[in-house]
């Protein structure tokens, strides 16, 4: 399977190669070869204790091994290692230790009585040849313990809302500089380097290259791209750049075209470590797209990956808790720079309004910290409200967007099913649930206000319960709201960060509520089990212990509460089974109920024939059911949840079948390549020999010098009775020189002979050729017209397009008036030239 979750396969295959004979490391290695796609493993084994075996390939979850003179640390995140070790080597499936690209996976083995440092890592690739580790290869962290250091807060989820004004303030610092000079309109310069905006995606969108602009990214960055496209949209407004926004999976898996050069990719990522996001990159550049992206993180992965990098905060601005809430507002922030900064090079926007809008994003941490202070208000908000068993969020306009990211965090934190809508859609769907619903009103437009207020009203007379994030001072809301929380005025497109801000919050605080309503059980569980064990010590019988009055007094008291809490209504998250289970175990614990009836209400799978452990292990469901951790998600494995590999179809064919034979594989050729050979090979009838020539001798850059070579490795077919003129000359020259310098599938005739050929070029070390594949072809002259069309690919444009400047009306028919051999080699000067002489003669 490409994504699998079940860990059990791993250690099957490895035993499979085990009862082979093969040992543990070369199990491993083999077990790891049978699973396709993006694969971090970690193996520990009682076979060799003392070691870690560790395997990576693709583009998806990293492994990051902390080294120093004496121990080694393994974590999927470099925030797991600072604290210790600054020193770190990064595992990576797409390239070596050394930065190198390769094609395989990498397997190292850590022994703790290994001399330790780098000499002490077993490093070698999937297919099992050894690599050689050495001091060079070494990192060193650019963040340090404070980054990830929670202070006096109780979770670093708080104390990073409380920094996402700093936050905003250093994403804006530094990257824009606005000059006034008396009466003038202002002047402004952006400072988006190289680094972040490369000359080539500059100069291409000023040139009107740039024809689509495409943000796309996962869960809460995915919902900054939305807002982020939405201010491209409105900046670059009437200059024809198609502008979108698109969940990366979906644009791997649906949007991909063979060529993207007129396309920008803007992927937006907290960690950089997203697999879909990080994969969709990879495919969208392999096809020629420019990629700036958006990240939080230094050294994440995704910067390895993208021509400019725009950093939010100061690169380093590290979120510990999984459910991301500053990096959010500062994406958005980033996003409207870049923005604004391609409306100045377009000339769609002046420098006066750019200016103004400029000016606006500044005043956002003010506004930031005046909602965060608005924290405990919101707190008893919540008190009031959240115990409703349905939640739904619901925004209009750019609001719907703010909408979106809180049913995120709510999801997240609270563990709920909730929905996000339009606000004037919600009334028209079933409301029948009485939900409680969260309304962000603020910041839209008068009119829509005044309708917002009456949808509020319908939503009321369905008995549902409604929270309003409100502009300060708007008392429109105040009768028909259970509850209204002020924001801050602003204008577009601070109300979403200032709404979505107020929505965590009023996420946190929940989650806190409902964990607080686990807390009852953890400290009822920690009594009964206090209780037990006194028991226990005077050797008491289940009946001794049931009839114990003290034991009675616990339970009873216990009781109450619980009925009242429950009545109250509390425990609405609970399951039905554990609530019921719950009120019988305590009534059969209190001696309330006859021991008799408890085998047949209750089939213990794990054989619980009292009452009392079968209600410990209830109490452990319901603190499980409960339990909210707030800064980490239960039972999320990232790459598991957020990981889809997505895979290219593997090319078959004619030229494919000869490249397994010859133990090559698409991966030896570029892309384009690929995209060629696949496109032609509908064109062949046979392949009637090859030969493989060895190219050596390259400079550093992997060009031909004058010293480069080429030599005969190999010949098959009628090539094997062929002379070539490498066996007398090994100077690599004439056609074949060019082939290696392009890169580019040579289709045309040998210079001898006028045989038809085809010469494909090999990558090796370094992606640069390394060998050539030339093929002695026979042509399919009983293709259709269409089938024609699409073999020729772009040459049938480039034919027909240069016939119709000679003021002749194309028609395919042409095209069977030429072989293919001619059709798919020959200049296109000559071929429109042949075509006009037709024309001519005709007429």
């Amino acid at each position: 399977p490409e994504v699998t979750t079940d860990t059990k396969i791993i250690p099957l295959q490895i035993e499979k190669y085990l009862k082979t004979g093969k040992n543990l490391a070369e199990s491993f290695r083999l077990a790891a070869n049978d699973f396709a796609g993006s694969q971090a493993i970690v193996m520990t084994s009682n076979l060799q204790p003392g070691k870690i075996f560790l395997a990576q390939q693709g583009s998806g979850q990293s492994i990051y091994i902390g080294i120093s003179d004496d121990q080694y640390m393994v974590s999927s995140e470099l925030y797991g290692l600072v604290e210790v070790m600054p020193g770190f080597i990064k595992m990576s499936g797409e390239t070596d230790a050394g930065g190198k690209t390769t094609r395989s996976g990498r397997i190292f083995i850590l022994d703790q009585n290994s001399r330790g440092g780098m000499a002490g890592i077993q490093a070698f690739s999937y297919d099992g040849a050894e690599l050689k580790l050495t001091e060079n290869d070494m990192q060193a962290a650019q963040i340090t313990t404070r980054d990830i250091d929670r202070g006096d807060y109780p979770h670093f989820f708080l104390k990073e809302i409380s920094e996402s004004a700093l936050s905003v303030k250093r994403t804006l610092r530094g990257k824009y500089h606005i000059e006034t000079k008396g009466a003038a309109a202002p002047v402004i310069t952006f400072n988006l380097g190289d680094d972040i905006v490369p000359a080539a995606v500059r100069l291409n969108f000023q040139r009107g290259l740039i024809k689509k602009i495409m943000i796309i990214g996962h869960g809460t960055a995915a919902v900054a791209g939305m807002a982020i496209a939405d201010a491209f949209e409105h900046y670059l407004k009437d200059t024809g750049v198609n502008i979108g926004a698109k969940v990366a999976s979906e644009l791997s898996g649906f949007l991909l075209r063979d060529d993207l050069a007129d396309t920008l990719v803007i992927p937006v990522t907290q960690s950089g470590t997203t697999t879909d996001t990080n994969r969709a990159v990879a495919m969208a550049r392999e096809r020629g797209a420019f990629i700036i992206s958006i990240v939080n993180r230094r050294q994440s992965d995704i910067t390895t990956k993208a021509h400019g990098v725009f950093y939010t905060s100061d690169g380093r601005d590290i979120e510990m808790s999984v459910a991301s809430t500053k990096a959010f507002y500062s994406q958005v922030i980033a996003g409207q720079i870049l923005a604004l900064y391609f409306a100045q090079l377009s000339g769609a926007r002046t420098d006066e309004y750019i200016a103004s809008e400029l000016r606006n994003l500044e005043a956002a941490p003010q506004l930031m910290a005046r909602v965060f202070a608005c924290k405990e208000q919101i707190a008893a908000v919540v008190k009031k409200t959240f115990d409703k068993k349905f939640w739904a969020i619901v925004g209009s306009g750019p609001n719907k967007t703010a909408a979106d990211e809180i049913r995120i965090k709510l999801s997240e934190l609270c563990y709920k099913t909730i929905s996000s809508d339009i606000v004037e859609n919600k009334k028209h769907i079933d409301l029948s649930a009485e939900p409680l619903i969260l309304v962000c009103a603020a910041g839209n437009p008068e009119s829509v206000v005044e309708d917002i207020a009456k949808d509020v009203a319908i939503f009321k007379a369905h008995k549902a319960a409604v929270v309003v994030f409100a502009e300060e001072g708007d008392d429109r809301f105040d009768k028909v709201a259970d509850a209204v929380i002020p924001i801050p005025i602003a204008t577009g497109p601070l109300p979403v960060i200032l709404n979505t801000m107020a929505g965590h919050l009023w996420g946190y605080y929940a989650a806190r509520g409902i964990d607080e309503e686990a807390l009852v059980f953890r400290k009822f569980r920690n009594l009964l089990n206090l209780a037990m064990a006194e028991q226990a010590k005077l050797n008491y019988s289940l009946y001794e212990r049931i009839a114990d009055a003290g034991f009675h007094h616990l339970v009873g008291e216990f009781y109450q509460s619980f009925n009242k809490m429950r009545n109250d209504g509390a425990f609405n998250l609970l399951g039905t089974k554990t609530i019921s289970d719950l009120v019988l175990l305590m009534k059969y614990a209190g001696g309330k109920l006859p021991l008799e009836d408890f085998r047949y209400e209750f089939k213990s799978d794990e054989g619980l024939d009292s009452p009392l452990d079968l209600l410990d292990v209830t109490l452990g469901c319901a603190i499980d059911e409960l339990t909210r951790p707030i800064d980490a998600i239960r039972h999320q494995a990232k790459t598991v949840t957020v990981g889809t590999s997505r895979r290219e179809k593997i090319p078959q064919g004619i030229v494919f079948d000869l490249l397994t034979e010859l133990q090559y594989s698409p991966r030896d050729l570029t892309y384009k390549n690929v995209l060629t050979t696949d496109r032609i090979q509908p064109a062949l009838s046979a392949v009637r020999g090859y030969t493989v020539y060895g190219i050596g001798n390259l400079d550093a850059e992997g060009n031909p010098g004058a010293a480069s070579t080429i030599t005969v490795r190999k010949k098959g077919g009628v090539a094997e009775s062929m002379t070539s003129r490498t066996e007398t000359s090994s100077l690599l020259m004439g056609t074949k020189r060019t082939i290696v310098s392009t890169g580019h599938v040579y289709i045309g005739r040998g210079k001898s002979d006028g045989a038809s050929i085809v010469i494909i070029p090999l990558l090796g070390e370094n992606n640069f050729v390394s060998n050539l594949l030339l093929i002695h072809v026979d042509y399919n002259e009983l293709l259709s017209l269409r089938e024609k069309r699409e073999v020729l690919g772009y040459r049938y444009n480039d034919i027909r397009n240069l016939v119709n400047e000679y003021n002749i009306v194309w028609d395919d028919q042409y095209l069977v008036k030429i072989p293919l051999a001619e059709l798919l080699s020959e200049p296109v000067e000559e071929l429109a030239g042949r075509i006009r002489s037709w024309a001519v003669a005709q007429n």
